[in-house]
């Protein structure tokens, strides 16, 4: 049996057209020999009836100063995906073709307990399986799964997989049912060089690597889910990216061994970010790696997500989504660090030049145990981050050097800088974050690029 896993975003199922225009892609998959298995996001995006921002606010529309509990918004959320899958199914039995929907948990799909953004642990595929033996199309719900609280309990907890989800569940699904490729379709023709907003010419990449689409993702591109991409890596399953609407072959991701070379991939770019720079000059010696690890261990206790971590003997920074900083400042603005020991310290941190009322009632409430030192944090807001990704070439001698020209002679300021194995980034003022993607785009001739 020649499996193909067919994922469709919600741009693909959003509206009568566009589902049939998917599912003719469905039926034309089945008539050459393939047994398809589709998997389908929650019907369009934001704004839409059924779209997953559309169900958040139904719940925070109510009272916006209560936090919706995250194991009912997990079971609000997954009647998109359910909604979508079901209208899918239908629209296949329309036009002469038996199928048959499956929830996450239907569908095999166990995962950790972490609502919101839990992990697939395992993947049971049977009724998948029975359902391609009896000549069906099964169409999966994406974005979900289920996991058992408690052993032999009945039923199972129901979890959301976060942003992406649908595509790290067709990744998945292949995986478990060792499928010959796994395609997911979207409204652009596949991974390109770089945002077309930004760089309107940016042409179609013919084929990437998994590290590559890996990091292009978590640097800011929306394509296709790093998870999927990882998941497909680790199985060696081929995996596609396709336009639903163009007859355009997409790209292909593969495994480095197939595209061997050092190059330049493409340039992406985050959205909106805060900088903050903490200066532990007042610290002592022993006392630094304590303060950095509580700051660390505080954002991962809140789910904040990194960029651009900077470590130095003196001080440490990090940027993080203009959407989080309310949460940010909320929680370490007036933290309080006690440094226990013979010699009892202090820390208090202040985030910007100008001490809120929250940390000047910290420091006058804790003057009576002794002295207390500040830890003020630099604000920069209004930034993004620009990434230059590359192919076993972020280790090209003077590749930082021409990256801190082009941007210098662009007028372009640079305001941080960090690296990986696949990627340099720059963190520059928001303003100029078009004009940044569009200097590197063509200093590196990526519109010769394919």
């Amino acid at each position: 049996m020649r499996i193909k896993v067919m994922k469709f975003g919600g741009t693909s199922v959003g509206k009568p057209e566009s589902r049939l225009t998917s599912a003719l892609r469905v039926i034309s998959a089945k008539e050459q020999g393939y047994s398809p298995v589709v998997v389908v996001s929650a019907i369009g995006r934001k704004g839409a009836p059924y779209a997953t921002d559309t169900l958040i606010n139904v719940l925070r529309e109510i009272d916006p100063t209560v936090e919706p509990d995250s194991r009912e918004l997990d079971l609000l959320l997954a009647c998109g995906e359910i909604l979508s899958a079901v209208i899918f199914s239908h629209t296949l039995k329309t036009l002469g073709h038996s199928a048959q929907t499956f929830r996450g948990g239907q569908a095999g799909i166990r995962t950790d307990g972490v609502y919101g953004d839990a992990r697939i642990v395992s993947i049971n595929p049977s009724s998948i399986q029975r359902c391609l033996d009896e000549g069906k199309i099964p169409v999966v719900c994406g974005f979900q799964g289920v996991f058992a609280p408690v052993q032999g309990a009945p039923g199972g907890e129901l979890t959301t997989l976060g942003r992406g989800g649908s595509d790290t569940t067709g990744a998945a699904i292949g995986a478990a049912l060792k499928a010959e490729a796994v395609e997911i379709y979207t409204d652009v023709d596949g991974v390109k060089t770089a945002d077309p907003d930004a760089v309107k010419e940016a042409p179609t990449l013919r084929k990437v690597t998994y590290d590559e689409v890996a990091e292009i993702a978590h640097l800011g591109a929306k394509v296709v889910h790093p998870r999927a991409a990882e998941i497909a890596m680790n199985y060696g399953i081929p995996l596609w990216v396709k336009n639903t609407f163009t007859d355009d072959e997409g790209t292909e991701i593969v495994g480095r061994e197939r595209f061997p070379g050092r190059r330049v991939t493409g340039v992406t770019h985050t959205g909106k970010l805060v900088y903050l720079q903490f200066d532990l000059g007042c610290a002592n010696d022993a006392d630094r790696v304590m303060l950095e690890s509580r700051i660390y261990q505080t954002m991962a206790k809140y789910g904040i997500s990194l960029f651009m971590l900077n470590l130095s003997p003196s001080s440490t920074g990090f940027a993080v989504p203009r959407s989080q900083y309310p949460t940010v400042e909320n929680v370490l603005d007036g933290l309080v660090i006690p440094v226990a020991g013979e010699e009892k310290r202090i820390y208090l941190i202040q985030i910007g030049q100008h001490a809120s009322k929250e940390v000047e009632t910290q420091a006058s409430l804790l003057e009576s145990f002794g002295e207390v030192k500040r830890v003020p944090a630099q604000l920069t807001e209004g930034c993004t981050m620009v990434s230059l990704v590359g192919h076993e070439y972020m280790q090209t001698p003077g590749l930082f050097l021409d990256v801190l020209t082009t941007m210098t002679n662009g007028q372009v300021t640079v305001l941080q800088t960090t690296d990986s194995d696949y990627s340099l980034s720059v963190l520059v003022p928001e303003a100029d974050t078009n004009r940044a993607v569009k200097l590197l785009h063509d200093r590196f001739h990526l519109a010769e690029v394919r």
